[in-house]
């Protein structure tokens, strides 16, 4: 079980030891306490991975949001990858996708509740967003795990099913941005992707091989797709999946790892992949390319983009009245395998509950009056935020 579609360069090898080395010495660094890496008195939970690529980072960050918003306070704070603005900023009403980046603007266009907040510096965010709002909770991290400047009080490492980080290389000869013991920074791990008929005896292989230790909780989960919906919806319905099995479909996608969904997709109809790099910017050339695929395919026919790619098609100019009129978009959500999803929600709204910033300053008044009173000359108590 090496993955589908891991391919390793050994030609490249050389480079990934010289690479690794650099990697290892900063890592060193922090750990030394050279770099600092700063805790605050906020839960702040960061999901990412070690592996260039996408390993469904969005879903995962979208489920935890759905997950506290009715509960608590919640901040998604993202870098904000490609996007046209500097500095902080917070996610409004008016605000464009190039203002912001297209997945934090995703997630403000689903979420309304939830604060949406990108920067390159995620220290300075954190300290903008405490400030701004005395009564927030919890702060999500989108794609942070290799952010070693922040110390979360949970940090979940997304592995990619497809192209297990135990059976990579590091870059350039394979993907891995870290070497594997990366992975000991992670207080959960859960392997992305999943077939949805994933063998029982799967299971205790990559469980075995992932060799975790003890005090890290492993977990598996799988995309479930919704029904398509119109882009542009002018008085079309939204389409059932079970009724493409006739349509040839256009996958237009522009994201870093595709290859699931059509795989997921290609039993239920006639597809034909068009794929651009992640968070490509549609130009001129790219518009008449998929007018031109789609005008060539028969009928019946139909577009299928994902919830990312179409934060950046919605406003370009140029696609033909056809491609708007079969443009569909394929909404994707997470979901828990094994039966885990109940135990994957406790620990996640305990530690939330349990680290508040009432809490926190609660129990330091308290240990300073028991200082006070005993008159001790010991340090004040470090307070952690592992939920362990």
């Amino acid at each position: 079980m090496e993955g589908d579609f891991i391919r390793i360069n050994k030609w490249l090898l050389p480079f990934s030891w010289i690479y690794g080395l650099v990697v290892k010495a900063r890592n060193l660094l922090f750990e030394m306490g050279i770099l600092k890496s700063r805790s605050f008195t906020i839960p702040i939970i960061a999901v990412g991975n070690i592996t260039v690529g996408g390993s469904g980072k969005t879903p995962h960050v979208e489920y935890l949001a759905q997950l506290l918003k009715d509960q608590f306070r919640v901040a998604v704070l993202s870098r904000g990858y490609k996007r046209k603005s500097k500095g902080f900023r917070i996610a409004t009403s008016d605000i464009t996708m190039p203002e912001i980046g297209d997945e934090p603007y995703q997630m403000k266009q689903k979420f309304k509740d939830v604060t949406v907040a990108v920067d390159k510096n995620r220290c300075h965010a954190i300290d903008q967003l405490m400030e701004l709002d005395k009564q927030l909770n919890v702060i999500l991290l989108d794609d942070a795990f290799q952010h070693r400047y922040v110390k979360p009080g949970i940090n979940i490492l997304l592995v990619d099913y497809h192209r297990l980080i135990i059976y990579d290389k590091l870059l350039p000869a394979g993907r891995l941005r870290e070497p594997l013991n990366g992975k000991n920074r992670a207080d959960i791990v859960i392997v992305t992707k999943c077939p949805h008929d994933l063998k029982p005896m799967e299971y205790r292989v990559i469980t075995k091989a992932m060799n975790l230790y003890p005090y890290q909780q492993l977990y598996f989960t799988t995309l479930v797709y919704d029904e398509l919906k119109p882009v542009f919806p002018e008085g079309r319905q939204p389409l059932p999946l079970s009724q493409l099995d006739t349509t040839q479909t256009l996958l237009l996608t522009g994201i870093a790892s595709p290859e699931q969904l059509r795989y997921d997709l290609s039993p239920l109809t006639h597809l034909t992949p068009l794929a651009f790099s992640d968070h490509h910017q549609f130009r001129k050339k790219d518009i008449q390319l998929i007018n031109d695929t789609f005008e060539a395919m028969p009928s019946p026919k139909c577009i299928i983009t994902t919830e990312k790619d179409v934060t950046r098609l919605l406003h370009v100019e140029g696609l033909s009245d056809a491609v708007r009129q079969h443009l569909y978009v394929l909404p994707v959500h997470i979901q828990f395998m094994l039966e885990q999803e109940e135990t994957f929600n406790n620990y996640i709204i305990g530690y939330v509950r349990k680290n508040s910033r009432n809490s926190i300053l609660a129990k330091r008044k308290n240990d300073n009056q028991s200082q006070d009173c005993h008159h001790s000359g010991d340090r004040p108590r470090t307070i952690s935020f592992r939920d362990n």
